[in-house]
């Protein structure tokens, strides 16, 4: 199911007037009395990306594949409230038990990068490449996709591949002597393969719009083909923006995800996930500078934890993650509400079937 398209059936409740109306302290206040009450069987998780307001609850932060491991290995909880996008949430609910309830406290946390790549859209690609290449193609899809693209990945004996491990995974996938389909976004796809060696020549792009294949020389020289997605916070990054605050910091140190484009990873200093970035920063020199390229709420909460250095953002007017800024203390306290009440809301249930298939995606990535 396409989150963007599903939206209408998958309507975000309006909010009561007596949580809307509840100051920040009573707010605070209630989630501790309900995670007291509730006990081992509540699991709060965050992601890096959410408002501190939220973190400040989670029992654990992380990134996405980090938390849906750590809710896979808790077989106390019944309830697990993700606090993070849909896309997330599914891959939790792939990964616990049928007893557990995995919830979304607003529906409308979406990630736009998963949205870029239907089933219906992949189908159509995938049957234009297989009468182009033959069966010497291997899907391989970020985890930032939604449960039926991982389950079209898993049938076609694929994996899923996290920013983590993404060039271990693309190294691998190289490896079988196939074309590598990388879905859904184009600039992690890029900026791994060619840190793998693979020529940007080497490279051809899928438009699902057009159902076009994007290439200058000849389509059998093509090692990676890339889906035309992007992450619409990281790919707003410039080389402008490493010009500008290098131009102001001489010494500083550039760090960026790479979900950026190729031309802001080639410009950095490092490149990494979101857990990389964490870690670079966190063990960091006192005094020393740096420029992170990613997400403000998680670009903020390394500033404030790291006064002993000068942390900026790379571009400081860049917005925060509209989707998973959606989540905010109020719809927390909601979805704790209905849980005490025994009329737990927003429950995100992915098919059997699918289920079944996106596991063996994921689980190939853990084999591997």
């Amino acid at each position: 199911m396409n989150w963007l398209l599903e939206e209408s059936k998958l309507f975000q409740e309006k909010l009561p007037t007596t949580i809307e109306n509840m100051s920040l302290i009573e707010l605070e206040q209630r989630v501790r009395e309900i995670k007291d009450k509730l006990g081992e069987k509540l699991l709060i998780l965050g992601h890096h990306y959410q408002k501190d307001e939220v973190i400040k609850f989670s029992d654990a932060v992380g990134d996405s594949l980090q938390l849906a491991q750590y809710a896979e290995k808790n077989d106390t909880a019944n309830h697990i409230v993700f606090c993070g996008v849909h896309f997330m949430a599914e891959t939790a609910d792939i990964l616990t038990n049928d007893d557990q309830h995995v919830i979304l406290p607003d529906l409308r946390a979406g990630c736009s990068m998963a949205d870029m790549a239907t089933y219906e859209q992949t189908i159509k690609a995938w049957k234009v490449l297989t009468e182009k290449y033959g069966n010497d193609i291997i899907p391989v899809t970020y985890v930032n996709s939604t449960a039926e693209i991982k389950a079209f990945v898993g049938e076609k004996n694929g994996t899923t591949v996290t920013s983590s491990n993404a060039e271990k995974i693309v190294e691998w996938a190289l490896n079988q002597g196939k074309i590598i389909f990388f879905l859904p976004d184009q600039h992690l796809g890029r900026n791994t393969a060619h840190k793998l060696g693979v020529d940007l020549a080497e490279m051809a792009i899928w438009n699902p719009i057009t159902e076009e294949l994007e290439i200058e020389n000849n389509t059998q020289d093509i090692k990676v083909v890339l889906w035309k997605g992007h992450c619409s916070v990281h790919e707003n990054f410039t080389v402008e923006n490493i010009n500008s605050i290098r131009s102001i910091h001489k010494d500083i140190n550039v760090i960026v995800h790479p979900e950026c484009t190729f031309e802001v990873v080639q410009a950095s200093d490092y490149n990494g996930s979101t857990k990389y970035i964490v870690d670079v920063i966190n063990a960091a020199e006192k005094g020393t500078k740096w420029a992170i390229g990613t997400e403000h709420n998680l670009v903020n909460r390394l500033i404030n934890d790291n006064m002993d250095k000068q942390v900026y953002s790379l571009n400081p007017y860049m917005c925060s993650c509209l989707t998973m800024n959606r989540i905010d203390l109020k719809h927390l306290v909601w979805s704790l509400e209905n849980i005490l009440k025994k009329d737990v809301k927003n429950i995100i249930k992915v098919d059997q079937q699918v289920a079944v298939n996106a596991k063996k995606a994921l689980n190939k990535m853990m084999n591997l």
